[in-house]
């Protein structure tokens, strides 16, 4: 229901283009693994895997449960809750397991949050935390990294400035870029395969901001 949502919603408020490494491939049961700048970049990253055949389960902040009608929508579509700085946070690496080993696609942000900054310029992706690197390790799944770049035009900033740019977005149509990278093949050793996680990403990310500034 978020992908179908999202495919319908995103087209409306930006310009969403999209693009892949050639050897990229987002198999059932792999893990992606993108970047988080802005409260819209979800929308936009569920549109663009659902314009390639994909619609992922989402790890997402258990806080957004909490939102009308939007809990229940994540409810019903299997997505998996976060409890932050929570003992029940492992539980979601353990739900997150079983989804990848029923052969779903599940998606996951690193960074753990959005930055605090007011401007809506572009910025690499912030320090990752170890889950992903652990859930890879623990289930053999496939991490596809992923870069977005553009959903700050969207919302960005204050709570006043992420509202009037929404409002404003189906008129100002900003650009949004989602590239999508080449498997990784994480080393065994977390600390490791955690930075190998964010380099790929970064990557990625570089290759939509860049698709930004040339078009």
């Amino acid at each position: 229901m978020l992908s179908r949502l999202a495919g319908a919603l995103v087209p409306a408020v930006g310009r969403l283009s999209v693009t892949a490494d050639p050897d990229a491939v987002v198999a059932p049961g792999s893990l992606v693994v993108a970047n988080h700048t802005s409260l819209a970049d979800p929308a936009v990253v569920l549109a663009a895997l659902r314009s390639r055949g994909i619609e992922p389960v989402v790890m997402a902040t258990a806080g957004l449960w909490r939102v009308p009608f939007l809990g229940a929508a994540l409810t019903r579509g299997g997505h998996i809750r976060v409890h932050r700085h929570d003992r029940r946070a492992a539980r979601a690496l353990d739900d997150a397991a079983a989804v990848l080993e029923r052969g779903r696609v599940v998606l996951v942000y690193a960074e753990g949050g959005i930055a605090d900054r007011p401007d809506a310029e572009e910025r690499p992706p912030g320090p990752f935390r170890s889950g992903p690197a652990r859930l890879a390790a623990r289930t053999g799944a496939p991490v596809v990294p992923l870069g977005q770049a553009g959903a700050r035009r969207v919302t960005s900033g204050a709570v006043p400035k992420q509202l009037a740019g929404l409002v404003t977005a189906p008129v100002r149509r900003p650009r949004l870029h989602v590239h999508i990278g080449a498997p990784l093949s994480l080393s065994a050793d977390t600390r490791t395969a955690t930075a190998e996680a964010h380099e790929g990403v970064t990557r990625a990310w570089r290759t939509a901001s860049q698709a930004l500034t040339l078009g």
